[in-house]
């Protein structure tokens, strides 16, 4: 690569200083150029120079060199009139990917991914992207993708164009060990998820991750992930020491407690109630102080007469129990 590079700087200046002398000759075009006698140049300019008098005066053939324009996998259509519900626009989306799924065969790709842009009379757009969970060609999996998010998707406009764009890759070939598993149908999966976000919407499908803060029960849905965790070792699995599990209500039920001398003395909520029989607390835990997440309760762990064994929490005079003790 280097020697390449190399030859190429050095043809560069053999030009330069040719050039450099036609002008000393005063010979500014490529009209002057092609007239002067073919062996005079050679004589004078040596084959570079010959070089260049054959391609001034058209006589010297380059072969072109061949470039494969990347394939692109992109289906626009124009309605005539503007159109209001979704059959028009759905028999549309149907057509482009039994279109797609003809031409990634051929070159024996699938489809990754999808595009949808919809474009409305007033101008404004509407893009979603599409992650395919199991890279496929099959037109009724990918429709009913398509199908699922569009059936509670609204606008203000009228529409009065649709494109959608493929992209492409190889096909996932892989083999599992023998204690490892696979979703049965990853496209299912994600169909269920597209109605559950369209039930719920996407702040409340996911996966729950832990905050970083001392906020009790604080957490953040996330986006489900189709890669497994890569898994551990069982020597660096270590024990976990024996500890009470909280069952979590959620949310947090009301409750109406009595107080003596400052300390819980009767529970009554939805689920329980009773005579406190034994208290640990109050924890006065608070964060965020700075921001307006800001929170501060105290916490007790409480006994029933029952010997069933529960947290709960007070804000100034509101009281909530948390969970139970399992």
């Amino acid at each position: 690569m280097a020697a390449r590079k190399k030859t190429e700087i050095d043809r560069a200046a053999e030009v330069r200083h040719v050039i450099a002398i036609l002008r000393k000759w005063g010979i500014h075009t490529l009209g002057q150029f092609a007239a002067l006698d073919k062996e005079q140049v050679s004589s004078r300019l040596g084959s570079q120079g010959v070089q260049m008098w054959e391609r001034a005066s058209g006589k010297s053939t380059r072969l072109l060199k061949l470039v494969q324009p990347p394939e692109a996998y992109v289906e626009t259509f124009e309605f005539e009139n503007e159109v209001e519900t979704s059959e028009p626009l759905l028999f549309m989306l149907h057509r482009f990917l039994q279109q797609f799924s003809v031409r990634l065969s051929a070159l024996y790709f699938v489809a990754k991914e999808l595009k949808l842009r919809i474009t409305f009379s007033d101008k404004n757009s509407y893009e979603h992207l599409f992650k395919i969970p199991e890279p496929s060609n099959n037109v009724e999996v990918l429709f009913r993708m398509l199908q699922t998010h569009l059936e509670n998707f609204k606008s203000e406009s009228p529409i009065v164009a649709v494109t959608l764009e493929a992209g492409p890759t190889k096909p996932v070939q892989q083999q599992w060990s023998l204690f490892e598993t696979a979703l049965r149908d990853p496209t299912q999966l994600s169909e269920t998820l597209a109605r559950l976000t369209g039930l719920l919407g996407a702040e409340c499908v996911g996966t729950p991750v832990l905050e970083e803060t001392h906020r009790p029960d604080a957490f953040r849905i996330e986006p489900f992930s189709w890669h497994l965790p890569e898994s551990n070792s069982a020597a660096d699995v270590q024990p976990s020491p024996p500890t009470f599990a909280l069952r979590r209500y959620r949310p947090a039920l009301r409750a109406s407690i009595l107080l003596a001398e400052n300390k819980p003395a009767h529970v009554r909520a939805a689920e329980l109630h009773g005579q406190v029989s034994a208290q640990d607390g109050p924890y006065v835990t608070s964060g965020n102080w700075w921001d307006r997440n800001a929170w501060a309760r105290a916490e007790w762990d409480l006994q029933l007469s029952n010997g069933t064994l529960c947290r709960c929490h007070s804000t100034g005079e509101e009281w909530q129990v948390d969970g139970i003790y399992d």
